[in-house]
């Protein structure tokens, strides 16, 4: 159960991890220290390329990232079109889903020692560079010791700023894919490989702007619902405390003048 400050902690700490990020993002220094998490992000993409490869009956040959912050998930066979649209959608859907585990704070164990483990097994199954297994390994290893070892309050930050990080990243990634799509249509995107996979029929701007405005609901769904929820449970948790009321039965003591 939590109580009313327990619900005012818990959004303040993930509006703090929202403005670090912000802070990491536009002080240049600071940009360097974020760069890990942004390898990070980039290989939450590419294993969402790889399990909608695996969902859909094909194969992965292998995941690479490059120290610039993009990657590459080189796969045969599945459906194009989902494996394609599954790079932004799965960054954004991951973030989501990890903001709204995290409206209660036992659940940051569990959500850290899932994305260790899920980190290192695509790791070893399908690393490609050293980069890959670099951050993979370090990134999988820190969740899991975080979801065993680390005091709850600390997981629960973690979590959740790696969960902004990822909701944040994938939306200004798309407006750089908006943008590529637009003046850049040469460039090799996952919205150029989604206009081939229709024959060009629906054209990649098509789809940058469609995955952006899915993005920005998803964020905007997402804090509302976190604290939406929050605010209720501390509401049920108030009405359900035991309150003291006066006894005025007739066998109760009166005073006498």
């Amino acid at each position: 159960m939590q109580s009313q400050s327990e619900v005012k902690d818990a959004f303040k700490l993930l509006l703090f991890a929202s403005a670090l990020t912000v802070i990491l993002w536009f002080i240049p220094l600071a940009g360097l220290i974020a760069h890990p998490v942004r390898l990070f992000v980039t290989f939450v993409h590419e294993m969402g390329h790889a399990l909608a490869a695996l969902a859909t009956f094909g194969e992965v040959n292998r995941v690479t990232l490059d120290w610039n912050g993009s990657g590459l998930t080189l796969t045969r066979g599945g459906w194009g079109f989902v494996i394609s649209s599954a790079g932004y959608l799965s960054t954004t859907l991951y973030g989501s889903a990890l903001l709204l585990l995290l409206r209660r704070p036992s659940f940051a164990r569990t959500t850290a020692i899932a994305t260790g483990a899920l980190l290192l097994i695509i790791t070893a199954l399908f690393a490609g560079n050293i980069l890959a297994w670099v951050v993979g390994l370090v990134f999988g290893g820190g969740c899991l010791a975080l979801g065993l070892k680390a005091k709850p309050r600390i997981t629960h930050f973690f979590m959740s700023f790696l969960g902004i990080q990822c909701l944040l990243n994938a939306f200004f990634d798309l407006i750089t894919l908006t943008y590529l799509s637009a003046f850049a249509s040469g460039a090799r995107t996952d919205a150029q490989n989604m206009s081939d996979a229709t024959g060009g029929f629906v054209p990649a701007i098509v789809w940058a702007v469609g995955w952006s405005l899915l993005s920005v609901g998803v964020l905007i769904a997402t804090l509302v619902i976190y604290y939406k929820s929050l605010r209720r449970r501390a509401a049920l948790n108030d009405v359900s405390m035991p309150v003291l009321i006066p006894d005025h039965s007739a066998n109760a003591a009166q005073p006498h003048l």
